[in-house]
């Protein structure tokens, strides 16, 4: 065997070993079975909730959410706050319209952002605000529900989500929203950005009260009042650029939190290419890895063993020459393509598609280097002309 060979057999063993750790060791992450019952226990009572949207220049999606919100069939009192975060495109207009059409305008309020504080993300600003307005207009209120102003409700979420809440005693519920699949990036990419995310933080694992890893999802996060304040209310999260991991890890060191996969929850924003899903990994993908640099050679190092090997190994076979390479890659491009499946199956795609989880990585690496090239050359992380983090320069 020739050094070549030497080197393609380790490399494609390694991934191979990488891979079977993935598939039994690594918290049962792939198979996507953290959902939210239909059939919870009710409560012996029905707190009041309130909801907290905030929305920057929405008007376009923003009367899909709020009519959603609206159409809770929710026993108990609920109440939606709208927070208009400096648009100037009408969102506050469209929600209000929305919001009469639906009937129920009298549960529904808006309120303005006043000028953001230093040291604030702006989200997390009108998620202040929200949250602030809606403790003191409606002190009893028990559940605060953060919802994007893109995703849209099926009129049970809210009772699902506080009857999970309540029976288990949780004081966070949360759901990974069904994201749109439409276009053929989207299908490439956005079922590969769900299985990333349940790789990064297995489910099961965050919803183990003994274990550390803690995460959260952002599009639906149903929370006690009183857990948030005593971790330390949105303030303690002021500068976060990943908000909805920063707030599942300061709810779980309260209390248990539980997080799971979506089924009729969505968000209707479209990404119709590449360069939209782009802009959306690469914003923030180096603030995942603490802006360090050698935490971004590892990443894409890993991503390299795991999503280059298995499939140029076997594909190159005729060049280096090692059977026992192209059978090693080989096994560890089925056994990520096996993996994919379940999350396939949860966005309805053929599975056909899952020897192509490969590809999608490649492309998920790629955004990852720009989100750090970004950063050092001083553009910091921007979205809808704001910047998340301050320019370095």
């Amino acid at each position: 065997m020739t050094a070549g060979q030497e080197i393609w057999t380790l490399l494609a063993g390694a991934s191979l070993l990488a891979w079977l750790y993935l598939v039994f060791a690594h918290g049962r992450f792939w198979l996507g079975d953290q959902r939210l019952s239909r059939g919870d226990p009710a409560p012996p009572s029905w707190p009041p909730v309130c909801a907290v949207v905030p929305a920057r220049d929405e008007a376009a999606l923003v009367g899909q959410a709020v009519g959603s919100l609206l159409e809770q069939d929710y026993p108990g009192p609920f109440r939606v706050v709208l927070v208009d975060d400096e648009s100037d495109d009408g969102t506050a207009e469209a929600a209000l319209a929305a919001a009469e059409a639906s009937g129920r305008a009298d549960r529904f309020e808006i309120r303005r952002t006043a000028p953001r504080p230093e040291g604030w993300v702006g989200k997390m600003w009108a998620v202040e605000t929200g949250v602030s307005h809606a403790l003191d207009r409606f002190p009893e209120t028990r559940f605060l529900w953060l919802s994007d102003a893109d995703v849209t409700a099926s009129p049970t979420t809210l009772r699902r989500l506080v009857a999970r809440a309540e029976v288990d005693r949780l004081d966070l519920v949360s759901l990974l929203v069904k994201l749109r699949c439409d276009s053929p990036w989207e299908r490439l990419l956005i079922p590969a950005f769900v299985y990333f995310f349940q790789k990064l933080y297995p489910f099961p694992r965050v919803n183990d009260v003994r274990k550390r890893t803690a995460s959260a999802a952002g599009g639906c996060v149903l929370l006690r009042a009183d857990a948030l304040e005593r971790a330390g209310g949105i303030a303690s999260i002021r500068g976060a650029v990943i908000d909805d991991c920063a707030l599942g890890a300061r709810i779980k060191e309260q209390g248990p939190v539980w997080l799971g996969l979506a089924e009729q929850e969505r968000s209707v924003r479209p990404y119709a290419g590449l360069e939209e899903i782009w802009e959306m990994i690469a914003r923030s993908a180096y603030d995942q890895l603490r802006y360090s640099p050698l935490l971004l050679l590892g990443t894409l190092a890993g991503l390299s063993l795991l999503y280059v090997v298995p499939w140029l190994a076997p594909l190159t076979w005729p060049l280096h020459g090692s059977t026992a390479a192209a059978l090693l890659g080989a096994s560890a491009w089925l056994a990520l393509s096996i993996t994919f499946l379940p999350t396939l199956a949860l966005y309805g795609l053929s599975p056909a598609r899952a020897p192509a989880l490969p590809l999608a990585g490649m492309l998920y690496a790629g955004m990852t280097f720009d989100s750090a090239w970004r950063h050092h050359r001083g553009a910091g992380a921007r979205w809808k002309g704001r910047f998340l983090t301050q320019p370095t320069r």
